[in-house]
């Protein structure tokens, strides 16, 4: 009888502790990792597909997941400002990483390497900002965005025209695929330091101001085919009847000469795109539109 008295104490004591939340520290910061239960998003319309994120790092929840049955478990880390109830549209905020920010290099290491989901939020303070970590740079992870994005604007009250994305070097060349196939989801995107894989013709169409920055000389992608994407939609757009005027409300080329890196202590343009992230005149540029 004794032993059984202490195999159920025990017992207890293991579901006790299965049921706490636990703390872990990383990167210096503590974080509070809660049950998967306790995590299950709920949308407006019932229940979602998406397990909650564990861990919290400056604001963001890391490591939200949708399932979603024709692109796969969908990672993403999340932000949304502690005022935001759902009675009135936020503004809404896509930034996809480079190469050393996807899912495989570990949970997080986009915010931890790149500064465009933290800065964002010194524009509007009323906006939600999912920063993906997805898998390529390919079409898998443009079908992925856009299921993103549906999803937030089905499940979240998101003013329509205020939809923004950025993507840096590989998150780029995904935001540009993006914007070949489902432009009229975004207000205006931003591509920094990267090269445009997309169709042109819907961004003409829909008519989506696009920025292009880049170094002249970046050592991975080089200046030319941003110069070759920012022709071949200024073109598009002079067939269509556009001014001048009007085609640079839309289509801005910014090509950044090497002293603007070597002035603000960066050791190569392509790594100096961080650089980007808090420059007043490119994300103003965004989240004016």
């Amino acid at each position: 009888m004794r032993y059984k008295i202490v195999i159920c104490f025990l017992a207890a004591g293991l579901l006790l502790l299965g049921g706490c939340e636990r703390s872990e520290r990383k990167g210096g910061e503590t974080e509070t990792v809660a049950s998967q239960e306790e995590n299950e998003e709920e949308s407006q319309g019932g229940t979602a597909a998406v397990t909650g994120g564990t861990e919290e790092y400056r604001g963001f929840t890391l490591d939200h997941v949708l399932h979603s049955e024709e692109n796969g478990d969908i990672h993403y880390n999340l932000y949304v400002p502690d005022s935001y109830d759902g009675s009135e549209p936020y503004a809404l905020f896509f930034t996809l990483p480079g190469y050393e920010g996807l899912y495989f290099h570990g949970v997080g290491e986009n915010l931890y390497r790149e500064d465009f989901g933290f800065t964002a939020r010194e524009y509007n303070s009323e906006m939600i900002i999912v920063a993906p970590q997805l898998s390529d740079w390919g079409e898998t992870s443009a079908d992925q965005t856009i299921a993103l994005a549906e999803y937030f604007l089905a499940n979240y009250n998101i003013d329509p025209d205020q939809v923004y994305a950025e993507g840096y070097s590989g998150g780029g060349e995904t935001m540009s695929l993006v914007m070949g196939k489902r432009p009229e989801l975004f207000t205006a995107y931003l591509q920094c330091s990267s090269q445009w894989d997309g169709a042109y013709d819907p961004v003409v169409e829909s008519r989506t101001p696009v920025y292009l920055v880049i170094g002249e000389d970046d050592e991975y992608y080089g200046s030319g085919p941003t110069q070759e994407a920012y022709d071949n939609l200024y073109r598009r757009y002079q067939e269509e009847g556009l001014s001048e005027e009007e085609i640079d409300e839309l289509l801005v080329l910014d090509i950044k000469p090497a002293e603007y890196f070597e002035s603000q202590g960066a050791s190569n343009q392509h790594g100096g795109g961080s650089l980007f992230a808090k420059d007043d005149e490119i994300m103003g540029w965004l989240f004016g539109k």
